[in-house]
């Protein structure tokens, strides 16, 4: 996928902090926040959030940073392959995303 060209964020702590804005700055990525408490800037990735920790994070006690990264992929895998969303009509993501695309042609 390679280096992104802005990475787009709230203004959460963990986001404004000096180290991680340096990060950014020293791979030459572009900065961009919404607006302060404005939530619906990011409504879809804030509820993709929510589902994690409600559905994954506050349901287990990792015991390492390892072991939750296992869990959270996991359950990646489960919410865009398995998880049916009532905002895609009942469809997992990949079914909407996939199903969507048209083939393309291949030039001879």
């Amino acid at each position: 996928h390679g280096k992104p060209d802005i990475f787009n964020t709230d203004q959460g702590s963990q986001f404004t902090s000096v180290d991680f804005t340096a990060v950014l700055k020293k791979a030459e990525i572009a900065i961009s926040m919404d607006g302060k408490g404005a939530w619906r800037d990011n409504v879809f990735v804030e509820r993709l959030w929510r589902s994690i920790k409600y559905e994954e994070v506050y349901l287990h006690a990792y015991k390492t940073v390892s072991e939750a990264r296992v869990g959270i992929g996991r359950y990646l895998t489960f919410y865009n392959t398995r998880r049916p969303h009532s905002s895609l009509d009942r469809q997992t993501p990949d079914q909407a995303y996939f199903n969507a695309l048209t083939p393309m042609m291949v030039a001879a």
